[in-house]
């Protein structure tokens, strides 16, 4: 995995490079600097489009095993981090988040559930914000090739998702099961008992619908936070486009860089695809290209802090705290239970490392 992983960041830094390149460093480098001030207000929004999707993970909590609203955005600048700067193919920032509420007296289980449930609400939400892109483009500027293969990676993202959400309920704990029972060898009840807490909380979660559409539409939200990003920078650089058109941009922009999760950053795909979505409506490719940059600079200003949190929140004395913390009524600590890596959208996880828990139990974390 990680050889794949090497060669796909290769491949990608190869096309930045090409790309750069056939535009013009120097066209490139203009287009930067006229965005001026505009840099910093795309910045400030990405911030707080990250802080906006920590509510939506807050909002899905029962209020019996709720983090403090603070907690969520801190953690959520975490996941931000580790997704966007680190090679974890953009969802291993969400295992980690996951593991370090319990030391903040989440229970492990509703931990867990909570990263699978706001997993889902946020690829539920973008399949939408991409569906309304491709409606706006076609009424724009009518169908083309950019449409059909939009239209065929949500062809294929559909059936993805209702994979997802399957798993997550109980025919997919069947199947979790079976295949623990399989591999777990003599551990096989000490497994099934460990997925029975986090298949209860996730039953938990998705029972109380309120939160969940609350979380979806606050998520909604969040990717439309993300459409003043283009809107603002494309005005600084000259290129004004309007509302609509920032849409457009900047929701087929995220499905391009979601397609391409196996590839560090994005690079490459997005700068790809932003030259081709901007071309429709006559914006050059070095202003594209200054926008993938401005993008880019958002990402590392937002993401090292949420890096330096992380490294802040390992090393908290809360650990200790935690480990001593009661049991749940299944017997299992609360901090014993680590997710299992179950997102249908990708195929390379970070696994969660186990703090602290029973031997046999760090036995069934590494085979899951």
């Amino acid at each position: 995995m990680k050889r794949l992983t090497t060669l796909a960041l290769i491949a990608g830094l190869c096309t930045v490079v090409g790309l750069f390149l056939s535009s013009g460093l120097e066209d490139v480098a203009a287009a930067v600097v006229s965005a001026g001030w505009g840099a910093l207000i795309v910045v400030a929004a990405r911030a707080f489009a990250v802080a906006w999707a920590g509510l939506g993970w807050f909002v899905i909590f029962p209020k019996d095993a709720r983090p403090t609203l603070g907690a969520s955005v801190t953690l959520r600048f975490v996941r931000e981090g580790i997704n966007t700067l680190l090679p974890v193919a953009q969802v291993g920032g969400d295992f980690v988040a996951a593991r370090l509420l319990t030391k903040r007296g989440v229970p492990g289980g509703i931990a867990g559930a909570s990263m699978f449930v706001d997993l889902m609400t946020q690829a539920v939400t973008q399949f939408l914000f991409t569906v309304a892109g491709v409606a706006l483009l076609i009424h724009l500027a009518g169908d083309g090739p950019i449409v059909r293969t939009v239209a065929g990676g949500l062809a294929l993202a559909a059936p993805a998702l209702g994979a997802f959400y399957l798993i997550q309920r109980r025919s997919g704990h069947k199947v979790v099961q079976a295949l623990v029972g399989k591999f777990a060898g003599s551990r096989e009840w000490q497994a099934l008992g460990a997925i029975d807490v986090l298949y209860a909380s996730l039953k938990r979660l998705y029972g109380n619908r309120a939160r969940v559409a609350g979380g979806m539409g606050i998520h909604l939200v969040g990717w439309l936070i993300g459409t003043v990003e283009v809107y603002v920078a494309l005005h600084f650089m000259g290129y004004p486009v309007s509302i609509v058109e920032a849409v457009v941009i900047e929701s087929l922009a995220q499905a391009v860089r979601g397609a391409a999760f196996a590839v560090p950053g994005a690079l490459g795909a997005q700068e790809g695809g932003l030259i081709a979505l901007c071309a429709i409506f006559g914006i050059p490719a070095e202003a594209a290209l200054a926008l993938s940059l401005v993008k880019r600079l958002a990402d590392l200003l937002v993401g090292v802090p949420g890096l330096f949190a992380w490294h802040a929140l390992e090393g908290s004395p809360t650990a200790d705290a935690d480990e001593a913390g009661p049991h749940t009524e299944t017997g299992l600590r609360r901090d014993a239970l680590v997710p299992v890596p179950a997102y249908g959208l990708a195929n390379d996880f970070a696994a969660a490392r186990a703090t602290r828990a029973d031997t046999e139990l760090g036995e069934l974390k590494k085979c899951a």
